[in-house]
């Protein structure tokens, strides 16, 4: 660490003092403390630079861009030293200005935002933006789920499953092929989720005991089913009362060729037919929707659908 005479060095100097009142307030680029300061770029970096070197300032890199801010880590002498010298100039006209620029300066970064929003609004959901994706959208999501017991028919591999277990109190996957559920049981191990059961079964006849779980999920399981409406059935039968089934399928399309590339039995459901399903079943407060729409032919769209037993 510095020693203190370096430091009190670093502070003999107005314009270093001025700057080290600017960066315990922000964290501020060179250009933005020659804003504030009305001083050129190379006297600027120079006080840095001194300051740096006294370790009274760090700075951090973002993109192209330096930034600098006041040493968190300072020792305790050191800390004396500075707060003492800020504290008996802070009431100098000089650092009065420096405060009221330094909040156009931050205003300025405000403005850039608004105006970057302003300009795509309304188109924000069809252009990419770094960061926001279904993947970490879900990972947010995930957060609201309570401890409670859920059923995954046709749950396949486990993808949800094993993403829902990290919140919920068990997870129970249900799917009638022997591999998907050998694989599924293989990776519940390997990703560490005792509360993940696989069993093997039909969605159309779960080995479930009514009345057992909290949440019946089926996502893109029902159009594989002989009978949806039995599937829905056995839905309603293992929830409990209160308890809600979330449906995720294809919205009715004439893509016949996924009979044999992706072996569906239903070529999806329009959403009336799903609406009524849930109804016949017991549910109520159903709801139905289209919630996503592929942009490549056979633009396959998504319907998302849920219902609650009644308690």
């Amino acid at each position: 660490m510095a020693m203190p005479w370096e430091i009190l060095k670093s502070l003999s100097d107005p314009t270093r003092l001025r700057v080290l009142h600017l960066l315990a307030l922000e964290e501020l680029s060179v250009a933005e403390l020659q804003q504030i300061l009305e001083m050129g770029q190379s006297r600027i970096s120079s006080h840095l630079a001194l300051l740096r070197g006294a370790e009274l300032v760090i700075d951090r890199k973002a993109g192209k861009h330096s930034y600098y801010g006041r040493n968190p880590h300072l020792t305790p002498e050191s800390e004396g030293i500075l707060e003492a010298a800020l504290a008996a100039t802070r009431g100098e006209p000089a650092f009065q200005r420096d405060r009221e620029e330094l909040g156009r300066v931050l205003e300025e970064r405000r403005q850039i935002a608004r105006r970057y929003f302003d300009e795509i609004a309304g188109r924000l959901g069809k252009h990419h933006c770094p960061g926001r994706s279904w993947q970490a959208f879900g990972h947010m999501l995930l957060q609201l789920v309570p401890k409670i017991e859920i059923a995954d028919l046709g749950a396949g591999e486990g993808t949800v499953s094993h993403l829902l277990a990290r919140r919920a109190k068990t997870v129970y996957c249900i799917d009638n092929s022997p591999a998907m559920v050998e694989v599924g049981t293989r990776l519940a191990q390997e990703h560490d989720l005792p509360n993940v059961h696989y069993k093997l079964g039909d969605i159309e006849s779960v080995p479930l005991p009514a009345e057992s779980v909290d949440v019946a999920l089926l996502s893109q399981a029902l159009h594989h089913a002989q009978h949806p409406p039995a599937a829905i059935a056995e839905a309603f039968r293992i929830l409990r009362p209160g308890g809600q089934v979330i449906l995720l399928d294809l919205k009715e399309h004439r893509f016949e060729q996924a009979r044999e590339l992706y072996a569906d039995t239903w070529l999806g459901f329009r959403e009336s037919t799903l609406r009524d399903m849930l109804r016949d079943a017991g549910f109520q407060q159903t709801e139905v929707r289209i919630v996503s729409r592929e942009t490549r032919e056979p633009h396959f769209e998504t319907l998302f659908a849920s219902g609650w037993k009644p308690a």
